[in-house]
């Protein structure tokens, strides 16, 4: 009989554990937010129920990769947020080696319908909110509500909404004017 080898370290560290296997290892996770891929295969909580921050990205990567003007992302610790299934049902692209991958940064999707749930760094994750059941709960939506335009100098369409845009990161480029 041969042992089944054992999965790769990053799968057994948050995001990827589930709910379940924190609460076997002491550790509390209290389920504010579920979210879920168009499909249903893949369903995820979130334990707070306001990002560290909530922006619109520009950049030319999130234009290609998401097939839309600007992607909507807002920030969470990966302690933060328990994927229902671990790693099952989800696929890895890694957007600087091309490949697909978990290599950090990566995009992670689900395998089945292709609905992109976040944007895995090394540090941080960027959820895209659109897949969050906020039920009717207007308080909670606006928590998601973004802040600001990142990388707006590469738009391909203008959005006036009065929030400030920059150049490229915030805090570290020009801040534009509408």
């Amino acid at each position: 009989m041969t042992e089944s080898a054992s999965p790769p370290e990053w799968q057994t560290r948050p995001p990827y554990t589930d709910p379940r296997q924190r609460e076997a290892s002491g550790q509390s996770f209290v389920k504010k937010i579920e979210g879920t891929c168009h499909c249903g295969k893949v369903k995820y909580w979130l334990s707070r129920d306001k990002p560290l921050g909530s922006k619109y990205c520009h950049c030319t990567d999130c234009q290609v990769m998401h097939g839309a003007p600007f992607q909507w992302a807002a920030i969470f610790h990966k302690e933060d947020m328990s994927f229902e299934h671990g790693v099952r049902n989800l696929s890895f692209y890694s957007s600087g080696a091309k490949k697909p991958t978990h290599g950090l940064p990566c995009k992670v999707r689900c395998d089945n319908c292709g609905s992109l749930i976040m944007d895995e760094g090394r540090n941080m994750l960027l959820l895209f909110p659109s897949l969050l059941k906020f039920e009717g709960n207007e308080e909670l939506k606006r928590n998601f509500q973004p802040e600001l335009h990142i990388f707006y100098s590469r738009r391909v369409l203008d959005i006036p909404d009065g929030k400030p845009k920059w150049s490229g990161l915030d805090g570290q480029s020009e801040l534009m004017s509408e």
